[in-house]
């Protein structure tokens, strides 16, 4: 079937909604668009789906949320009854359409006669993955684009131990998914229905409680917050997303009494309409909150993304200026302190291990090197730690410490099972009360830990490669790194590729190879003989292709020096090839 054939359904289907009929006539005289719209369906990844909210199998919209409804749907009656009776929580953002595409998420699954858990309101990631776990839940759906444009919505879907579905269980209800030929004809459950044989329950404020009690346990020194977190002033803004209750509730509750919320983002707003782009990654979101730092003299400045897994923090630097620290700071701050203090309260386990992705600052390795402890790398994606820490809690090898990735995920506490920006705001504040106990604040700590560790120095490029076309140029520059690598880079040799999608790695020197151990996947990387890397991936949720970089130097200029050199080369080399 062509695109035309798909939009012609789509348009004559006479039970289509209306707010999607008329967004297709208003898209009529555009071509281009109408054929990204219907071309191919939205893919349902591993992790499931994401896209630009609009008519057609390839946005998402009322249709093609019941597709991936219908494909858990079919996925958990496999499982059997019991599978059925534990349902499936749902959670959703303040994203467009979040709470809708929530409720027709649950509709499509009363169908099959599978309970469902609604939060009645947004509530963050993480909490839906304490929710499964809670609840006992079989799975889990959060509705979310994470910080993707206010064009795009999402659809993810979490497995009963609360992390994200790892590839076996993952294959498996992707599979279900692309069989649904037609997601115009998916029959949904009506809500009064539903509601009156309880399979549709709505969550109440017990969750919220019991999320707060636990987060309290990641608390390392409480002598240190009872004596400091009152004079610890912090800046927060939750860029107008779901992490603002959860966070002033565990700030609060822990002992931080000086908590201002950045007014201008503190309610949703489906548009965050004071942003360029919703992401504490990028600097230009921290723009209020440092300008409300500044009058205040705060401690740290603390923002989350719109669902409330990711954080950044800034804190000031030397020059008394904010500076925005990356995911990889903030991780080695958080992990030399976990480390250190439970060392000193003789109750770091010899088991114990930090997880982490194979694009994370190498740091973090060093930091656990000093206290003997194993490091583990996962592929990129929260999941696969997650999926770890499973492994290890059942086979008992390792205690798990610490997880994080360099895009500003971290998890200190396994009661979630994915990255969990509400912990990582209260470790945030609880390093801020550390540091001033000792006169110092979190990038005094962060010259503390290089000039142990050794100044490492990572940065990340992006290309964003939209539609068809843009999908084609982004397997032009893999294929190309892949079948023709270059030998060095401004005379710094290439001496190992690691190439994830054949699972090999290889000795460029000498073409000895050996195995990856971990699940094929399509990135590339590359060591130099000087120990610094480069990294290369598409994303799998947006029209983006990454490169990922770190170096290690005796000082903070000659790294600094040393990235944009890299950088410089290889981005290069890609500019070549499009």
């Amino acid at each position: 079937m062509t695109w035309k054939d798909q939009y012609e359904k789509w348009i004559n289907f006479s039970a289509l909604e209306e707010e999607w009929k008329e967004a297709l006539i208003e898209k009529k005289d555009n071509e281009v668009e109408l054929e990204d719209c219907f071309y191919k369906d939205l893919e349902f990844g591993t992790g499931g789906m994401r896209g630009e909210i609009g008519p057609g199998p390839n946005r998402m919209n009322t249709y093609t949320i019941r597709r991936a409804a219908e494909g858990l749907a079919r996925f958990i009656e496999k499982a059997g009854t019991e599978a059925k009776e534990r349902g499936v929580a749902i959670a959703f953002d303040s994203r467009h359409k979040s709470r809708e595409f929530a409720l027709e998420s649950a509709l499509t699954l009363g169908k099959h006669g599978i309970k469902s858990y609604l939060f009645h309101e947004l509530r963050p990631t993480p909490e839906l993955s304490f929710a499964v776990r809670h609840l006992n839940a079989y799975a889990g759906i959060v509705i979310t684009a994470s910080h993707n444009p206010p064009e795009y919505n999402g659809f993810k879907v979490y497995g009963e131990d609360g992390g994200q579905l790892p590839p076996g269980p993952a294959d498996e209800l992707v599979r279900y998914v692309n069989e649904i030929e037609d997601e115009l004809q998916i029959e949904v459950a009506e809500e009064l229905d539903l509601k009156g044989s309880r399979l549709l329950q709505v969550i109440s404020d017990d969750i919220d409680s019991a999320y707060n009690e636990k987060l309290q346990s990641i608390i390392v020194q409480k002598d240190i917050i009872e004596q400091f977190g009152d004079k610890v002033k912090v800046v927060f803004t939750p860029l107008h997303g779901a992490a603002n209750i959860p966070v002033r509730r565990v700030l609060e509750s822990s002992g931080f009494s000086q908590v201002i919320v950045v007014p201008e983002q503190e309610l949703p707003d489906p548009n965050f309409s004071t942003v360029k782009s919703p992401n504490p990654e990028e600097h230009a979101a921290f723009e209020l909150a440092i300008e409300h730092g500044k009058k205040l003299d705060a401690d740290v400045l603390i923002a989350t993304d719109p669902d409330g897994d990711r954080v950044g923090v800034a804190v000031k630097n030397r020059e008394g200026d904010y500076v925005v620290l990356t995911g990889n700071q903030t991780g080695a701050l958080m992990l030399d302190y976990i480390l250190s203090q439970k060392q000193a309260q003789q109750i770091l386990p010899a088991n114990g291990v930090v997880l982490k992705t194979i694009v994370t600052s190498e740091i973090g390795r060093a930091v656990a090197d000093e206290y003997n402890l194993k490091t583990v790398d996962t592929l990129t994606g929260f999941k696969f730690i997650g999926e770890k820490i499973k492994q290890y809690e059942q086979s008992g090898e390792h205690s798990f410490l610490f997880g994080y990735e360099e895009s500003y995920g971290y998890l200190i506490g396994d009661f979630v099972r994915d990255k969990d920006a509400v912990q990582a705001c209260l470790l945030a504040a609880e390093l801020a009360a550390y540091y001033k106990s000792r006169d110092m604040n979190l990038y005094d700590g962060l010259i503390e830990v290089f000039e142990k560790y050794g100044y490492y120095q990572e940065g990340l490029e992006s290309l964003t490669l939209k539609g068809k076309a843009g999908i084609e140029q982004i397997n032009q520059i893999l294929t190309s790194f892949r079948e023709t690598p270059p030998n060095d880079l401004d005379g710094n040799k290439i001496v190992t590729i690691e190439d994830y999608k054949s699972s090999k790695s290889k000795n460029a020197l000498t073409g000895v190879e050996s195995t990856i151990e971990l699940p094929p996947s399509n990135v590339l990387k590359y060591i130099l003989e000087d120990g610094s890397w480069f990294c290369i991936r598409p994303s799998g949720t947006e029209p983006k292709i990454k490169f990922y970089f770190g170096v290690n130097k005796e000082t903070l200029e000659e790294s600094q020096k040393s990235l944009e050199q890299l950088k410089q080369a290889v981005m290069g080399l890609v500019h070549e090839l499009i």
